[in-house]
């Protein structure tokens, strides 16, 4: 009987522990403190010795993880941050310390939002490498080592007390010696490249003291460089860290603006400081303008010239004060005192005085009344909308043209004017690239299609000659590039690239005897002969390395030697070798002497990986691409620690969250060297995708990504999201982390909890975006229904912005669909057409006729094709129900859109339920309105395609009086 007993009980306890320890699906609520690896938070060490990264959550306090990778029997380290979503980590140069902030905890936090308490400040924690010891900060704004030399740490203080000046107290922290030094009144500061030296501003109450200092760390000494009752601010080393220049702003109560001043420091060990006052200069520099304070000055390579911003003066407004007419203030305070005598009300002294404040109310409402008008006028002829204008009018008013001065003559030239808006100063400042649109600008926001007249500018002389003249820009690429020294410029022209040599003035085209094209002839967008980014310059200028959409050339400016096909197999594999990992953040070119690694990804596997291009013998690339990771997985990220051959790149798949690996030079034998979401075990995950291959009604060959549910059993059919949006088939293998989007949407929590998502191409045709839709996704849900895992019966749809609109048309030219949830939708082109883009203020015109909308023309010109791809006038075909989001706020589809489909469906009573979230914009950004779409949506779907009972704001609506009830019952 006791044998039999402990056995029961061993079972018993066997099973407690497999319930305990059974996976379930993912939550909503759950969500809130899931922990993550903040992707941008990864930090190598500059020796490849240490790693460190930040796991963070929503609603819950964060860790960051420290690890040594150099010694496998090395434990990690987590250290308590509190509640971020944005760790700021940092190792110094010489991979023996590493710095990291402390914020306050969650809990703090949200009591004193509630208690409405006084900013909560964060910690520093330093720590010296490889011991245990650790050194805490209090009351810090932020922080940074001293670059090369890493033998101090600055750490900038929050400000106390309201004083008028802008510094606070700045610690100097010495490594070796542990002690600090306090720097008080520092409103910015900066360190050179190499560490050496320390250039601060000093901004103190009433400008007492204020000036430009600068600290040098080896002897610890301090020079003042210039000091004065003025603002400085603006510090801008050299690449080299030799020189530095700055801005000393002066107030001028005439003018709205400060008169500005440039100051450029050289020499450090003995400062040599130039000062330029443009106020003093009356012959060289236009009084009407001054140095701009929006714009950071900076010194020519050769330390022989400055380069600054200018902007005009404007006055500043006086009231002008009217003469008053005596005899009618007179006959006004007279009627006054008549109306007080007859008001029999007054009964007091309050009284009295009580009329006559009502009385001085009265006229001084008069007067305010009399003042000049809110309003705006727009005028056809205007090249910018005014709600452009309006969204722009900051930036417009703090614009500034770049000058320059000449130290040795101290002459100023002025580079740029407002007949020349913009002005890149190119690599080793000979030549700066000038273009200007205002010609084309009306033009262009109203059709989209881009054109600009070009400059090259002298930046000795200051000498101005015309480059182009209606220069077309179907897209970015064709934009002229320079090369690494300044002297060249490539660009894009009726589908071949070109060379420019700014010196002798003469063009080559470079592409016009290769056997294939590099137009991108994928791009289905209204514009002619858009070209295939091209990767860049060579370090040398001798090549160019151009994409041709599949493989990579790299061809010669000399015209001697050929062109080379370095890849070779992309378009015959079907491989695209997509772009070039830069491991060097400080190179200029690319350096053909050194191995070059490319990104690759497969058009029809969709495997990612990465490849090696190698040095030939003879300079340049040698022809072939090794492959040296081919995976079924999202691979890329790849980085090198900075000063050792240690590399490290992402994985992830759709049911893998990003992990870093680290490897050597060959990428071989990769080592997993972080814990990314480190409650993953407890929850299910889609058991995989598979690839659905399918032709459109229009004959196009795409592919989609089936996303399988967790727990998937093969032979069993299974409720499916149709998600879209153009192209995202290449998605296949992303992570989609747990969380709470703008648009509710997250495929990982959909799958976890027993969903498969379906995610088609859609390619389009000219003048039938919605119709293109139809083209293909419908042939694409048809070929995921045969692979025998969607259940044709419960197909529910979703896409937000562009894919709500698609989802909105699909819903009038198909029954397919048992629930279709559309965020932001566009529902009217025609009306859509004639609005406005908020968040930019620019027209939609131009975004319908060379941009996203794919229409040829104005609605007048083809009002066939506008109404056919208008789901509002097919609004009687619905009979799927809808669920909306749509926000009074929206800013790129406009309300309205929303507003007109749900009240034609509603006037159908067609089912429908618009969810409209005050003061949001085109997404949601609050967390408590993004937590509650999300669950929404999902009950929507839940009660439609898997038959839950539906909830009383699905069945039945919630009257506006019993709202806040109902959402405090369902906050979390």
């Amino acid at each position: 009987m006791r044998k039999q007993l402990l056995t029961f009980l061993a079972l018993f306890c066997f099973a407690s522990f497999a319930v305990a320890q059974e996976k379930k699906p993912i939550t909503w609520q759950d969500i809130p403190t899931w922990k993550y690896m903040q992707s941008n938070s990864f930090q190598v060490s500059p020796d490849g010795k240490w790693i460190a990264y930040g796991n963070v959550a929503l609603e819950a306090d964060g860790e960051v993880i420290l690890q040594n990778i150099s010694d496998p029997s090395a434990e990690k380290k987590s250290f308590p941050i509190g509640s971020t979503n944005f760790p700021s980590i940092s190792f110094s140069d010489d991979g023996k310390w590493i710095a990291f902030k402390e914020y306050p905890t969650f809990a703090e936090s949200k009591a004193n939002k509630a208690s409405k308490g006084k900013p909560l400040r964060d910690k520093l924690t330093l720590i010296e490498l490889g011991t245990d010891e650790k050194t805490t900060f209090e009351n810090v704004i932020s922080f940074s080592f001293n670059g090369k030399a890493a033998s101090h740490l600055a750490i900038n203080l929050a400000k106390d007390g309201n004083g008028d000046g802008k510094g606070s107290d700045l610690l100097i922290h010495h490594l070796k010696t542990g002690k600090s030094q306090n720097m008080g009144n520092v409103s910015e500061f900066r360190f050179n490249k190499s560490g050496s030296h320390l250039a601060y501003v000093v901004d103190a109450a009433n400008k007492s003291g204020n000036g430009l200092y600068l600290l040098n760390l080896t002897n610890n000494s301090t020079q003042i460089l210039d000091s004065d009752k003025a603002s400085y601010k603006s510090i801008n080393w050299t690449e080299k860290g030799d020189a530095f220049a700055a801005l000393k702003m002066v107030e001028d109560k005439k003018y709205k603006q400060d008169h500005g001043q440039v100051i450029g420091v050289k020499n450090l060990n003995n400062p040599q400081v130039t000062i330029y006052d443009a106020l003093k200069d009356n012959i060289g520099f236009d009084q009407a303008y001054t140095i701009s304070g929006s714009r950071r000055p900076m010194w020519s390579e050769d330390l022989t010239r400055l380069f600054y911003g200018i902007h005009p003066l404007t006055l500043t407004k006086k009231d002008d004060k009217k003469e008053l007419d005596k005899d009618s203030v007179k006959m006004a305070e007279a009627n006054a005192m008549e109306k007080i005598m007859a008001d029999t009300s007054i009964k007091s002294i309050a009284d009295l005085q009580k009329a006559i404040a009502k009385l001085n109310s009265g006229q001084e409402k008069k007067e305010a009344n009399t003042d000049k008008p809110d309003m705006t006028i727009w005028h056809w002829n205007d090249s910018k909308l005014q709600s452009r204008q309006q969204v722009t009018a900051n930036q417009d008013k703090n614009y500034s043209f770049w000058a320059m001065y000449n130290v040795a003559s101290a002459k100023h030239t002025a580079l740029q004017d407002s007949s020349m808006k913009d002005l890149s100063i190119l690599p080793k400042h000979r030549y700066a690239l000038g273009s200007d649109a205002q010609a084309y600008e009306l033009d262009i926001n109203l059709d989209g299609q881009q054109y600009s007249d070009f400059y090259i500018v002298d930046l000795l002389t200051g000498e101005k000659t015309t480059l182009f003249t209606k220069f077309y820009i179907p897209s970015y690429s064709s934009s002229p590039r320079p090369s690494t020294d300044g002297t060249k410029l490539m660009y894009g022209k009726d589908g071949h690239y070109f060379v420019y040599d700014i010196a002798s003035k003469s063009t080559k085209n470079i592409t016009e005897n290769l056997p294939v094209t590099f137009v991108d002839v994928e791009d289905d967008h209204n514009v002619e002969k858009p070209m295939v980014g091209a990767l860049g310059w060579s370090s040398d200028d001798k090549y160019v390395l151009l994409r041709d959409g599949w493989d990579i050339w790299q061809v010669p400016l000399n015209g001697k030697s050929s062109s080379i096909n370095l890849t070779q197999d992309g378009r015959a594999k079907k491989i695209r070798y997509q772009y070039r990992f830069g491991l060097d953040p400080e190179e200029k070119g690319i350096d053909l002497t050194k191995p070059v690694y490319v990104r690759t990804y497969g058009e029809w596997n969709k495997k990612s990986g990465i490849s090696l291009l190698s040095p030939a013998k003879k300079g340049g690339l040698s022809s072939g691409a090794k492959s040296l990771i081919w995976e079924d997985a999202n691979v890329g990220g790849l980085r090198k620690a900075e000063n050792a051959d240690v590399f490290f790149f992402s994985k992830e798949t759709f049911n893998m969250p990003t992990e870093i690996y680290m490897t050597d030079a060959s990428l071989s034998s990769p080592k997993q060297v972080t814990e990314n979401t480190p409650d993953a075990e407890k929850y299910l995950w889609s058991d995989g995708t598979q690839l659905v291959d399918y032709v459109t009604d229009k004959g196009d060959s795409l592919q989609g990504a089936l996303f399988l549910p967790a727990n998937y059993v093969e032979g069993k059919k299974y409720p499916t999201i149709v998600y879209y949006y153009e192209k995202l088939s290449q998605t296949r293998h992303n992570w989609a982390n747990p969380g709470f989007s703008g648009t509710g949407w997250n495929p990982t929590v959909y799958t976890s909890n027993g969903y498969a998502v379906f995610i088609p191409d859609i390619v389009y045709k000219l003048d039938d975006p919605g119709m293109s839709a139809v083209w293909a996704v419908l042939p694409a849900v048809k070929a995921a229904i045969a692979t025998g895992v969607v259940d044709e019966n419960n197909i529910g749809i979703h896409g937000h912005s562009w894919g709500g609109y698609q989802t909105s048309f699909l819903i009038t030219q198909t029954n397919m669909f048992k629930a279709a949830a559309a965020g932001a939708p566009l529902t009217n082109m025609i009306s859509m057409y004639d609005l406005i883009y908020w968040n930019s203020g620019g027209g939609n015109m131009s975004i319908f006729e060379a941009s996203q909308g794919r229409f040829s023309g104005a609605p007048w010109e083809n009002w066939d094709s506008y109404e056919r791809n208008s789901p509002v006038y097919h609004v009687k075909k619905v009979n799927t129900p809808l669920l909306m989001l749509h926000n009074d706020k929206d800013g790129a589809v406009d309300f309205t859109q929303g507003i007109e489909y749900y009240s034609a469906l509603r006037r159908l009573k067609k089912p429908v339920i618009l969810m409209q979230y005050k003061g949001e914009n085109h997404g949601l950004s609050k967390l408590e309105n993004r937590k509650d779409y999300s669950v929404r949506m999902m009950e929507f779907f839940n009660h439609h395609l898997k038959g839950h009972a539906a909830p009383d704001w699905l069945e039945k609506g919630i009257d506006n009086l019993k709202l806040d009830e109902h959402l405090e019952k369902r906050g979390f």
